[in-house]
């Protein structure tokens, strides 16, 4: 897929995303006995943030303030606002009481007008809960529940298990705020080989899926041969996301939903689950 222009990448104002941790107070309790009374500890900040396509607000989700720019950008392709990345030609972030319990973002995009004049025939309002997918959808036929085939992708074929499982033995540790605070998502990256090379953290899960195929697009890498790996159950609309994207190779560590198998069967895509080294199920 093409790449993002260097001038859809500004930021207006230069207006800083938030700390994506704060820390609070806790006491240590072993069973009935008190082991401290005051410790620090991180919990992982959660804002809504909202998503501006060509002045008009299209969602507000709530999210983890870092990466708000990839966040955009893999939220505007994955739900088929824009279909490459060169047709968002302008991104601003803005920040509204940054480090305040009022914290809020907004990320403006400027879309080609094709795809303007879609989104507004197809307009909806989305309150985003970390939870729900399909918060704001007014009607089933927009759930859009049967994903097209994706072509052949020929390197899937000598996928194995210790490939899929490879990338799963070093993700933990590449989940930086996750170490502190223990309540973030992680959709990653990894190559044909199993070699894992982006690791994207949220509170949401399918922020986090937005987040990595952003970073993907705006390095001019989306489209490249390679799967996801996500900490996450494995949910519809994180193979309906995967799918309009092409990615032909999904796998979590926890199991799938039915309909998530439905899906990935439609679209043709191999699905893994369960993937704890030194085991991993692929569905069939």
């Amino acid at each position: 897929m093409n790449e993002i222009p260097d001038a859809a990448c500004r930021l207006a104002g230069a207006a800083p995303a938030g700390a994506p941790l704060s820390s609070v107070a806790v006491q240590h309790w072993q069973g009935a006995q008190l082991q401290a009374p005051e410790l620090a500890c991180d919990v992982a900040a959660e804002v809504p943030v909202a998503l501006v396509f060509n002045g008009i607000s299209h969602a507000v989700m709530m999210a983890t303030p870092q990466d708000l720019e990839d966040f955009a950008i893999g939220f505007a392709l994955s739900e088929g606002i824009v279909e490459q990345p060169g047709d968002c030609r302008d991104l601003q972030l803005q920040a509204h009481a940054p480090g305040t319990p009022d914290a809020s973002y907004a990320v403006h995009l400027e879309i080609a007008p094709r795809h303007f004049m879609r989104l507004k025939d197809r307009r909806r309002t989305l309150a985003g809960r970390t939870g729900c997918g399909v918060c704001g959808i007014d009607s089933l036929q927009a759930l859009d529940l049967h994903p097209p085939p994706l072509a052949p992708a020929p390197w899937c074929a000598a996928l194995d298990g210790a490939t899929i499982l490879r990338p799963f033995a070093t993700l933990a540790s590449r989940q930086a705020l996750n170490a502190h605070a223990g309540s973030l998502h992680a959709a990653g990256w990894a190559t044909p080989a199993g070699e894992l090379t982006e690791v994207l953290e949220d509170v949401g899960r399918h922020n986090a899926l937005d987040k990595l195929f952003g970073r993907l697009a705006r390095s001019g890498r989306l489209g490249e041969p390679g799967f996801v790996v996500m900490t996450s159950r494995t949910s519809y609309e994180l193979v309906r996301k995967s799918a309009r994207l092409q990615v032909p190779v999904f796998a979590t560590i926890s199991a799938p939903t039915a309909l998530a198998l439905q899906l990935a069967r439609e679209a043709r895509m191999q699905l893994w689950a369960l993937c704890r080294p030194p085991t991993a199920l692929r569905y069939v």
